[in-house]
C-alpha cells in the first residue's frame, strides 16, 4: 500500500493503540502495527521511540519473537485515564450540541468530542449505547437561524469586522440598514443574540440573528473595547433587555406555583421568603420591567405583583387587553 493511499489516526490515538497491542502481550512488531493503524512503518518508529523516550514507557524488542514488549510494570497509559464520570459526562457534552446543530460552532466541538472518543480504550465497562437511549436535550421553542448569516456574525466578531445589517425589528414591515461593531455573541437561555456597537444610536444594542434579512461587511475593522463586559451589561436584567432604572420587584406566588418557584435561580440578586399560606414571596433588583412583566403574564394569575406599582399596572393594563382580545 502506498504511503499517499493511507489515512492515518490522530497521533494520541495511535500511541494509545500502540500501547494497548503491547500491553496485550501478542508482541507486535512495526510492520503489523502499520497494516493496523494505516500508517507507514516509519510512523510507527517514530510513535515507538516518543513513548519510549518522551512518555518513559519500558519498551522493549524481543528478537526471537519479532515483536514489541513492555520490559516493566505499566499500570495504565501516561497521558489518557478518564472515568466513567467522565466519559458520562462526555456524552451528555455530545447530546448538548443540539443547541449548536447547522451553526459553525457544531463541526469543531463534534470533532474534539470525537478525537477525545476515539482515545478511549476498547473496553469500558460504561455502556455508551444506554445513554442514548435514556437520555436527551429538548427545547420548547427553537430558534430558526439563517446559517450563512450567522457564520459571517461569528467570524465578523472573531475578527473585529465592521458589519452592515438589514435589521426589522418586531412590528416593522421593512428592514433598516444599521452599522455596527460586532462586540458579542451569546446563546441565552436557549436564544442567540449579538451584542454590538451600533453607530447610528452611538450606543451598544443587542440583535435577534434571526431578525436579520442581510448581513455583509463594510471592509473596516474596529479595536476590541477593553470595557465591555456581557456580565455587566446584563447585571440587572432578568433575560437580556438592561436597562438604567433600579427597581425593587416583589412578587407573591400561590402554594400551586410556589414549588416550581423554589426549585429555580431566577435571578443573581433574588431572595425567596416561604409564607404561612405555602405560597412563596420572590424578592428581585432588576434594572428593567420588561420582560419581568412578561414573565409574571406567563403564571396566568398564580403571581401577584406587590412592587413595584408601575409594574402591577402594566401587568394589569396587559390582563385587561387579554381579556379584551
Amino acid at each position: 500500500m502506498k504511503s499517499a493511499n493511507l489515512h492515518p489516526r490522530p497521533p494520541l490515538e495511535r500511541t494509545l493503540r500502540i500501547h494497548q497491542a503491547i500491553q496485550s502481550g501478542k508482541f507486535p512488531n512495526a510492520t503489523r502495527l502499520a497494516g493496523e493503524l494505516e500508517v507507514s512503518t516509519k510512523s510507527i518508529q517514530r510513535d515507538l521511540e516518543f513513548m519510549r523516550d518522551r512518555m518513559e514507557l519500558p519498551i522493549a524488542y524481543d528478537a526471537l519473537r519479532h515483536g514489541y514488549f513492555y520490559d516493566g510494570e505499566v499500570s495504565a497509559f501516561p497521558t489518557m485515564q478518564i472515568t466513567e464520570g467522565e466519559i458520562f459526562a462526555l456524552v451528555l457534552a455530545e447530546k448538548a450540541l443540539q443547541q449548536y446543530r447547522g451553526t459553525n460552532f457544531e463541526k469543531p466541538l463534534l470533532s474534539a468530542i470525537r478525537k477525545m472518543e476515539q482515545a478511549l480504550p476498547d473496553t469500558i465497562s460504561l455502556t455508551l449505547a444506554d445513554l442514548e437511549h435514556t437520555i436527551s436535550f429538548r427545547t420548547r421553542a427553537e430558534q430558526i437561524l439563517n446559517l450563512e448569516i450567522f457564520d459571517v456574525l461569528a467570524k465578523a466578531a472573531a475578527q473585529r469586522q465592521q458589519l452592515e445589517i438589514a435589521y426589522r425589528k418586531p412590528g416593522q414591515r421593512a428592514p433598516e440598514l444599521r452599522r455596527v461593531d460586532p462586540y458579542h455573541l451569546a446563546n441565552i437561555n436557549g436564544e442567540w443574540y449579538l451584542f454590538a456597537y451600533d453607530h447610528a444610536r452611538a450606543d451598544i444594542r443587542t440583535f435577534v440573528p434571526a431578525r436579520m434579512e442581510s448581513v455583509k461587511r463594510t471592509g473596516k475593522t474596529f479595536p476590541r473595547p477593553q470595557k465591555f463586559s456581557l456580565e455587566k451589561r446584563l447585571r440587572g436584567s432578568f433575560g437580556v433587555h438592561s436597562g438604567h432604572g433600579e427597581f425593587e420587584v416583589v412578587l407573591r406566588f400561590n402554594p400551586r406555583a410556589a414549588a416550581y418557584v423554589r426549585e429555580k435561580k431566577w435571578h443573581e440578586s433574588q431572595q425567596l421568603r416561604d409564607l404561612k399560606s405555602g405560597g412563596v414571596e420572590l424578592k428581585l433588583k432588576l434594572s428593567s420591567l420588561v420582560e419581568i412583566e412578561r414573565w409574571v403574564l406567563s403564571w396566568g394569575g398564580d403571581a401577584v405583583v406587590l412592587k413595584p406599582r408601575e409594574l402591577a399596572e402594566a401587568v394589569r393594563v396587559a390582563a385587561r387587553r387579554i381579556l379584551k382580545n
